[in-house]
């Protein structure tokens, strides 16, 4: 195989190294270092030919950089100020939210459940070894024996590992999700009300046990911590909204409806939503600007 065909076999593989990368940490921008950091190793192989199945090389070389780089990244999110949320992957504004082709990140990484908001906050109370084994083999498709070398455990413990995994994500996982039509009317719904500080309204489309977090990272005004229940939530966002964003766009989050504003500062939030049952059961706000570098310009 010449350098040519190299590169190019990689960059096929590259939206899927991405999002293993971004499931694991969280953070694209960190995700992309594991993916880069994976294709020099590959140029340094003496001879890549030989390796009989790239693709799972590359989930493997992947799959133990990202568990490396999420060991240091928790011990910076216990330093972290206020409540830390992964880092937003939005589609960048088109048509019912629709990205034009590599116009943005959300084309750098293919956006199924295995990157949604609500997965990755429940990801975020494993451990990394647990994190990693469900994710390289419940999601990835390694096999066990293959993500034993990854974390360092016999295949047996990994399949222990994953199992605490699954139980915890089935846990949080929403039970009766909604269309991906009526998410986006629930999304539109929750803007009219927040508009029109209808706070009856607003209560109507959240769970009774709803919770609203929002991570401003100590940089930005943001909820001062996490807000439980319809009524206490839906009041915190109409004192929040009081004033009428600058600009605001329902697009898509994480591969769901959600929406990005600007406010009159220049302030920029990223909300994405989980739904079950027909109503809104997590609100996700993120306004740290480190975590919004790559969210597309509003029209």
């Amino acid at each position: 195989m010449n350098a040519e065909a190299l590169a190019e076999a990689f960059e096929a593989e590259r939206p899927r190294l991405l999002r293993v990368a971004y499931a694991t940490l969280g953070s694209l921008t960190e995700a992309e270092d594991c993916v880069q950091e994976a294709w020099l190793r590959l140029r340094r192989l003496d001879d890549p030919a030989g390796i009989r199945d790239l693709r799972a090389w590359l989930t493997r070389t992947v799959g133990r950089l990202a568990l490396d780089a999420l060991g240091s990244a928790r011990a910076r999110r216990e330093r972290y100020v206020g409540t830390w949320l992964p880092e937003p992957v939005v589609a960048a504004p088109g048509p019912a939210g629709a990205s034009p082709a590599g116009a943005d990140p959300a084309d750098r990484v293919t956006l199924d459940e295995s990157v949604s908001t609500a997965l990755l906050v429940v990801l975020e109370t494993l451990s990394p070894a647990e994190r990693t084994a469900f994710l390289l083999h419940d999601v990835f498709g390694l096999p066990f024996e293959e993500v034993a070398g990854i974390v360092g455990r016999s295949p047996a413990a990994v399949r222990q590992l994953a199992s605490r995994a699954r139980r915890h994500v089935a846990a949080g996982r929403p039970r009766f999700p909604p269309t991906p039509a009526e998410q986006r009317a629930l999304v539109a719904a929750f803007v009219a009300a927040c508009r029109n500080g209808d706070l009856d309204g607003l209560v109507a489309l959240l769970a009774p046990d709803v919770t609203c977090r929002a991570d401003g990272g100590g940089k930005v005004s943001t909820l001062p911590r996490d807000v439980h229940g319809a009524e206490r939530v839906a009041r915190a966002l109409i004192a929040f909204t009081e004033r009428p964003p600058r600009d605001l766009l329902q697009t898509v989050v994480n591969g769901a409806p959600g929406l990005v504003a600007r406010d009159h500062e220049g302030v920029l939030s990223v909300a994405s939503f989980t739904f079950d049952a027909g109503r809104i059961v997590a609100i996700d706000i993120v306004r740290n600007p480190d975590k919004l570098t790559t969210v597309p310009d509003l029209p």
